[in-house]
C-alpha cells in the first residue's frame, strides 16, 4: 500500500473482510507483543501481575472451589494465568497462535517445573483434547471472532469438558465494543512500537456497524523512511446480555452466572469486561 491507497480507501469496510485480527502470529509482531504482555507499566496486552494474581485467586476459590483440576486456557498468551493456577495445584494446558508467547510460556514451565503444556495453534482449528474441569477464554478474546467461529469454539470447549465442568469467559460488554467503533480517528508518531521496530506514523480509524453490532478498527503504519504503508484491521463483535445467554446455551451449557468482573465485583479498569460462568450438564448416573 501507499498513501494514495489511504486516500481512496473504502470509508465503510465490511467487518472482518480486511483482516481477521492484528498479526499476533507473525514472528516480529509476536515478539513485540510479548514485550507488551510482560510490561508492568500498563494493562493493555495483559493485566499487570498483581491484577492477574487477584483474578487467579478468584478463579481458584470461586469457580473451582479450591479443588485441583485440569484447566484449558484458550488464547493463553505467555501463560500468566496457567502458571499461577499450576502453582495452586492445577494441571494446565494453553493454546495460542503467538509463537513468542508460547515459547515464553514453555520456557517458564520448564524452568519452574510446572505441570503446564502449551500448543502453538489457532483455537478455531486446534484439538483441545478432553477431560478438563475448566475451559477459559479471557480478556475479551471471544469477541474478536465472527459469531460462527465463536460458536465453534464454545462447542469444542463443551466437548473438552468433563461432565459438570465449567466454562469461564471474560467478554466485552456491548457498550465497550460500541465505544471501540465510535471513537474518533487518531494518529501518532513513534521511533518504534508494537507495529514496527522502525520510525513510523501510526493512524487508526474506527467504524461502528450498528446493524451487525460490530466494531472494525483499521491500523495504518507508515514507514518514516520509505513512506510504505502497511494496513491491519480487526473486528470485534458486540453481544447484549441476552445474546450472550443465547450463544452459550446454544452451545450446550447451562446455569449461566454473570459477574461484573474476573474478581467477582466491579473493577474500574476501564476495559468494559465482565465474567460469565456456565456448566456442562452433569450426566446423572
Amino acid at each position: 500500500m501507499d498513501l494514495l491507497d489511504i486516500v481512496h480507501r473504502n470509508p465503510d469496510p465490511e467487518p472482518w473482510t480486511e483482516g481477521e485480527k492484528i498479526p499476533w502470529h507473525e514472528p516480529g509482531f509476536s515478539a513485540r507483543m510479548l514485550r507488551e504482555h510482560l510490561s508492568q507499566s500498563h494493562d493493555a496486552a495483559s493485566r499487570r501481575f498483581p491484577i492477574v494474581e487477584r483474578q487467579v485467586t478468584w478463579i481458584h476459590q470461586q469457580i473451582l472451589g479450591g479443588e485441583p483440576t485440569r484447566v484449558l486456557d484458550l488464547g493463553c498468551g505467555p501463560g500468566l494465568y496457567t502458571s499461577r493456577l499450576a502453582n495452586l495445584g492445577h494441571t494446565c494446558t494453553g493454546i495460542d497462535f503467538s509463537p513468542a508467547s508460547i515459547d515464553y510460556a514453555r520456557a517458564e514451565a520448564t524452568r519452574r517445573g510446572l505441570p503446564c503444556s502449551y500448543c502453538l495453534d489457532d483455537i478455531r482449528t486446534a484439538d483441545y483434547g478432553t477431560g478438563y474441569g475448566l475451559v477459559m477464554l479471557l480478556f475479551g478474546e471471544l469477541n474478536v471472532f465472527r459469531p460462527e467461529d465463536a460458536r465453534l469454539i464454545l462447542r469444542k470447549a463443551h466437548q473438552a469438558l468433563l461432565s459438570g465442568g465449567r466454562l469461564l469467559l471474560e467478554p466485552h460488554t456491548y457498550a465497550a465494543v460500541a465505544q471501540l467503533g465510535t471513537e474518533p480517528a487518531s494518529w501518532d508518531a513513534s521511533p518504534a512500537g508494537l507495529f514496527s521496530n522502525h520510525p513510523h506514523i501510526f493512524l487508526q480509524e474506527n467504524t461502528w456497524h450498528a446493524e451487525q453490532a460490530v466494531a472494525t478498527n483499521r491500523y495504518y503504519v507508515i514507514d518514516a523512511e520509505s513512506g510504505a504503508v502497511t494496513r491491519h484491521a480487526a473486528s470485534t463483535q458486540a453481544y447484549t446480555d441476552d445474546a450472550y445467554r443465547d450463544l452459550i446455551a446454544g452451545c450446550g451449557f447451562t446455569n449461566l452466572t454473570h459477574y461484573p468482573s474476573l474478581i467477582g465485583t466491579a473493577a474500574p479498569d476501564g476495559f468494559g469486561l465482565l465474567a460469565l460462568v456456565a456448566e456442562k450438564v452433569a450426566v446423572q448416573g
